[in-house]
């Protein structure tokens, strides 16, 4: 079968992509000035524009949504471990409960 392998990039957007790279990195003095010239409202904008490229964005966390698929997975855990290690982690777990001086 002819072709690339998969996961290998395409020649032509590997160029493109090393072209523009290197445009970028011949402007980057110029385009630091120009931010920074910019009206502090503009600047801020921009800046937050390009935060996506350096820093992924925080997912919110439904807090309920996952204790419910923790003890999802801690009961089929449960049910599919032999009943000697449930006893001894139940009995590890309230050992450590008293310690703290939890009740129940």
């Amino acid at each position: 079968m002819g072709g690339r392998a998969k996961g290998t990039p395409n020649k032509t957007t590997a160029a493109v992509k090393d072209w523009l790279s290197e445009i970028m990195d011949g402007e980057r003095a110029r385009f630091l000035s120009a931010l920074h010239n910019l009206p502090d409202e503009e600047f801020v904008k921009h800046y937050i524009a390009l935060m996506p490229y350096i820093k992924p964005k925080m997912q919110s966390v439904d807090v309920r949504a996952t204790i419910e698929q923790e003890y999802k997975e801690i009961e089929r855990l449960i049910d599919i471990a032999p009943d000697d290690v449930v006893d001894k982690i139940a009995a590890k777990m309230m050992a450590l409960k008293k310690k703290e001086g939890g009740n129940g």
